[in-house]
């Protein structure tokens, strides 16, 4: 019986066994406004809302080789990464312009005399923590002016998985019209993340980038010999022109030690404004933005979104992190696309 049992399982290919689900782990720390995510024993993510930050985050964020894939600035600084946009941090979802409140660049870098054209987006309860094959962690905020004047709810709702090569995040998100809401066509939305250095595209120039409030930010050049990512889009855009294009899916591509690491975004067909357009830069922000189109089109065309009170609508988004010497092919990320649509 166990020669039988052994020869059986020597006829199953060994990638099977790789792709075998690893158990999630999601434990909330009593008095800490914090979720610790962790699969396969190891670190994943936790996600953060103290008062002292203007969002709630998933941060750091782990492959599943341990590698931290997101920057750690503002929170966690690491020698030699770069230091602009202090509220990229992690990974996150919020928009330049709702209701003229901008909830995107909102950081403890704005003055106090600034503060009141920005929003705030508190998290005020966890609505479920589930540990199994599949994590799940669901919870409420608030999306409010300075004087914590509501405007919309959101209830977000994640679910992680894994396997010994791979880490999935899916998010479904529903923004609820506590008043009348206008989200206004702008650049920066709506999710988003900040790559860790590698990641990166090498810079050849330094870049100026000016918010809706005319606050500049300088992305220095010169000689960088960490930075080697890569943008690949499900149309087949490659780096740089990636940005403003449309497409199913984005990933990023590159090199984090001796090993081959990869986060590729995909987009949900019931999304609005479908398929997202990408807000994806050289010096290593990630973003699916579906609210940008007139910058993205240089203004011949606008997608503005209007929901009365009462109003609701979801966004729905897939994350796939993946490491070791290959990752997900064109038409493997096709495949997924395909099932996270269904």
């Amino acid at each position: 019986m166990k020669l039988q049992l052994i020869i059986l399982l020597s006829t199953i290919p060994l990638a099977l066994f790789a792709q075998q689900k690893e158990r999630v782990s999601v434990l909330r720390p009593v008095g800490k406004s914090e979720v610790n995510i962790s699969i396969g024993g190891k670190p994943f993510t936790s996600f953060l809302y103290p008062d002292s930050l203007e969002k709630p985050v998933l941060y750091p964020v782990h492959a599943a080789n341990g590698t931290i894939v997101t920057r750690g600035f503002p929170l966690n600084p690491k020698a030699g990464e770069p230091t602009d946009h202090p509220h990229h941090i992690g990974i996150w979802f919020n928009y330049e312009n709702l209701n003229g409140l901008d909830f995107w660049n909102n950081s403890y870098a704005i003055p106090a005399d600034k503060k009141h054209l920005y929003g705030w987006i508190k998290t005020d309860k966890i609505l479920e923590t589930v540990s199994g094959t599949t994590g799940k962690l669901g919870y409420h905020a608030n999306w409010v002016n300075q004087h914590n004047e509501v405007q919309m709810e959101e209830t977000t709702h994640f679910q992680f998985s894994g396997t010994a090569h791979q880490r999935i995040i899916d998010r479904v998100t529903t923004l609820k019209a506590v008043k009348e809401c206008l989200f206004t066509d702008a650049k920066d939305g709506m999710l988003g993340l900040r790559l860790a250095h590698e990641l990166q595209i090498p810079a050849t120039e330094d870049q100026k980038f000016t918010d809706n409030k005319g606050n500049v930010t300088v992305v220095k050049a010169g000689d960088d010999h960490i930075a080697n990512g890569n943008y690949l889009t499900s149309e087949g855009k490659q780096g740089n022109d990636a940005w403003s294009t449309r497409g199913v899916w984005c990933k990023v591509y590159g090199k984090m030690g001796s090993d081959s690491v990869s986060i590729a975004i995909i987009d949900h067909p019931k999304n609005p404004n479908y398929p997202t357009f990408w807000h994806a830069r050289g010096y290593g922000l990630f973003a699916a933005n579906p609210l940008g189109e007139k910058i993205f089109t240089n203004g011949k065309s606008t997608k503005n979104l209007h929901l009365n009170k009462g109003e609701s609508v979801t966004f729905r988004y897939r994350i796939v992190i993946e490491d070791g010497e290959t990752t997900s092919s064109v038409a493997q990320l096709n495949a997924m696309a395909r099932a996270f649509a269904k």
